[in-house]
């Protein structure tokens, strides 16, 4: 091919390709334009419009008692005073004062708090974000979630959801807000570390968001935020060695926390099954857990259980650990029945038990 060939034959092509680029422009523009469903979304600048959905719902709880929980966030507090002047709990001199939070979830005034926040406490005082302050009375309180619910008589309250629908995703940006070291309202960020912690010893119901978001005394009971300002949790506990935050900081799930402030609103307390027994983890977690005791006269003996059986299903499934029978059998409605089947000295058994109550003081097991 001489070299006039060869140039001929490259502009030839060229050509082609102006006339293909020029008919795209103009008969279809639409596929020259980027999809924004395809690219990296940008981080917002700010979360401002995040937080202030959800920081007027936050309120301080500040508490008298003449007991103090360890866990409480400050003690002796000479700030506190003007909450309780004139009280008749300030001539005590067993009288110890603390600092938490906690979430104003309705309209007429009901707060979710943490229970050991107010547990004791003799006088219960709320400050809220827009500086309105006034006294609360104790709803009801259930220990084994450490939840409790808090009523203020005031009017146009503002109040948040528990957002129960949320999907939790390690990783999604997160907020803590709330009152730590009794400085004010606070916010801080991090992000979901894990989800479904259990097995802290901290409550007897676990099933923990754990965050990064700085949570230290006095974030009890305030308000883990997504980014879009959904409340997705309460704020609990933080592990820590100094007593201050570590970036390993917990918080009760608001669908959790949405059953017990129903429960107690509805009833007074929290309604869950019981079957009675005591149980434990074995090294082999694909074999189910074992009963270390049977409570005498309930469920569980009345259907024939006995200490050292193997629970491997319950209702066809198979149990994965404690935490997850506890958390199944506790979910059903007192009345019902449910089938465990399992094992007795290498023979297989069912089990079929109605549930019962789960009593807040337990008996020991035998």
């Amino acid at each position: 091919m001489t070299t006039r060939s060869f140039i001929r034959f490259v502009l030839s092509y060229a050509l082609v390709g102006t006339v293909v680029a020029v008919t795209l422009v103009w008969f279809a523009p639409q596929l020259l334009e980027r999809n924004p469903d395809t690219e990296p979304s940008a981080e917002p600048l700010s979360y401002a419009d995040a937080v202030a959905l959800a920081a007027p719902s936050v309120v301080n709880i500040y508490t008298a008692t003449r007991s103090r929980d360890p866990r409480n966030a400050i003690s002796d507090d000479p700030a506190l005073d003007e909450f309780f002047r004139g009280g008749p709990l300030l001539d005590d001199p067993r009288l110890n004062t603390s600092l938490g939070s906690g979430v104003i979830l309705s309209n007429d005034g009901h707060i979710l708090t943490n229970y050991h926040v107010v547990t004791g406490a003799e006088q219960i005082q709320v400050l809220l974000a827009d500086g309105r302050d006034t006294a609360a009375t104790l709803v009801g309180s259930d220990p084994e979630s450490d939840l409790a619910v808090l009523k203020i008589e005031l009017a146009n309250l503002p109040n948040a959801s528990l957002s129960t629908s949320t999907q939790l995703r390690v990783g999604d940006v997160v907020f803590a807000i709330g009152n730590p070291f009794g400085v004010g309202q606070t916010v801080t960020q991090g992000i979901i570390s894990a989800t479904g912690r259990s097995q802290l010893g901290l409550t007897t119901f676990e099933n923990f968001i754990q965050t990064d978001a700085a949570i230290n005394p006095g974030n009890s009971g305030g308000a883990l935020v997504n980014a879009s300002g959904e409340i997705i949790g309460i704020n609990t506990a933080i592990f820590s060695q100094s007593g201050g935050s570590m970036g390993i900081g917990f918080a009760i799930p608001a669908d959790l926390a949405a059953n017990v402030l129903n429960g107690i609103i509805e009833n007074g307390r929290v309604v869950r099954g019981w079957i009675g027994v005591q149980i434990q983890d074995v090294l082999d977690p694909t074999t189910g857990v074992l009963v270390a005791g049977v409570m005498p006269q309930g469920p569980a003996d009345q259907a024939g259980l006995t200490a050292d059986d193997l629970i491997t299903h319950l209702d066809d499934q198979r149990i994965e650990d404690v935490n997850d029978l506890l958390n199944r059998v506790a979910a059903k409605k007192p009345g019902s029945n449910l089938v465990l089947s399992g094992l007795r000295d290498g023979e297989t058994l069912e089990w079929e038990i109605t549930i019962g109550e789960r009593p807040t003081q337990l008996q020991q097991p035998r």
